[in-house]
């Protein structure tokens, strides 16, 4: 099992985590991670870690995929795995509505469907086997509207790239987990209890059923999210990770569609999802934050001193020996923690 770091997105002030970044090159962690929402993009960031690294693999965990055209993303990704001698992972996600519509200002509408056709853009362009065509439902290349002028030709990339980039989307749905596994080389659950891969397994299996041969990929990288937050006060360590499951579960979308909510309620939060969304959107942040379980945060996350870390850590071993996690990639992790996890597993 392999660690990362997630770097994330910033907050108002741009800020990248390049002490932990570095110790971690140094401790022998595989990878970096960065974000984007509606503020700092992944993409630059990561090339400015790209730059300021020699060995790690830094990947963007996510782009999302309304924000660019197909061939955009396909670019950028082949430059800068070209830059950095094949550093680079592609992690791309549709967002949700609300940013989707509200911040791209464009349709949100079928988002396997969009999914599907970025991945095939992607991998046509990198393969380099023929010129680009592509007619689908969010997608068509070449243009052929009634507002084109009609002298779109197919055409190849000048760039000749790593055929193998890895793609990687996010998906906590069923949809979404058995389309990553049907159709990229590995998937961001964003956070996952390590002794329920009964969530997220059939999903995956759905998928790799769908593939040629029909066959489960050994290579194929499960890559949660693991809070990580050191400390003596267990509470105080509890409440970062609190405070970021409010925010998703409670609002990151709108009642009728939270992906994270109706997560929660998969894993066995009923009815704490359900009291977290309601303070959330009635704007009682800190009772919502107050709503979320211990074993919540207890199950995603490790928190707490260091033996107690250590303690956890033995589930987190063992899912990754029995092939079910892949990757875990750290957020919110200190130097010391790192430091701790990686005297633990590397």
């Amino acid at each position: 099992m392999r660690l990362g770091v997630v770097a994330g997105y910033s907050p108002s002030a741009l800020n990248v985590p390049m002490e932990q970044i570095l110790v971690a090159e140094q401790l022998g962690y595989d990878s970096v991670w960065t974000s984007e929402a509606y503020g700092s993009d992944a993409v630059s960031v990561a090339s400015w870690i790209l730059a300021r690294t020699t060995r790690i693999r830094v990947g963007t965990a996510i782009m999302q995929m309304p924000a660019r055209t197909p061939t955009c993303a396909a670019m950028t990704a082949m430059t800068l795995n070209a830059l950095s001698g094949g550093r680079f992972l592609l992690g791309i996600g549709p967002s949700g509505p609300r940013v989707v519509e509200g911040w791209y200002g464009v349709p949100y509408g079928r988002p396997m469907t969009r999914t599907r056709e970025y991945i095939d853009i992607i991998r046509q362009i990198a393969s380099r086997e023929a010129p680009l065509q592509h007619a689908g439902f969010h997608y068509q290349i070449p243009y052929k509207g009634p507002d084109g002028t009609g002298l779109g030709r197919p055409m190849q990339s000048i760039l000749h790239a790593d055929r193998q980039l890895r793609i990687y989307t996010a998906a906590v749905t069923p949809a979404g987990l058995s389309t990553a596994a049907e159709i990229a080389d590995g998937v961001f659950p964003i956070w996952m209890d390590p002794e329920r891969f009964d969530l997220i397994g059939p999903h995956l299996a759905a998928g790799f059923a769908k593939r040629a041969g029909g066959q489960p990929r050994a290579d194929f990288d499960v890559a949660p999210f693991v809070p990580v937050v050191l400390g003596d006060d267990l509470d105080a360590c509890r409440a970062p990770v609190r405070a970021h499951l409010a925010l998703y579960i409670g609002g990151m979308g709108p009642r009728q569609k939270n992906f994270y909510t109706d997560y929660a309620r998969r894993m066995g939060y009923e009815a704490e999802a359900a009291q977290i969304q309601t303070l959330y959107l009635a704007g009682r942040k800190d009772e919502a934050e107050a709503a979320v379980p211990d074993r919540l945060v207890d199950a995603i996350a490790l928190v707490g001193p260091a033996a107690r870390i250590r303690e956890r850590l033995s589930v987190w071993k063992a899912a990754g020996a029995r092939g079910e996690i892949g990757s875990m990639l750290l957020a919110q992790a200190s130097v010391e923690a790192l430091r701790l996890i990686a005297g633990e597993l590397l």
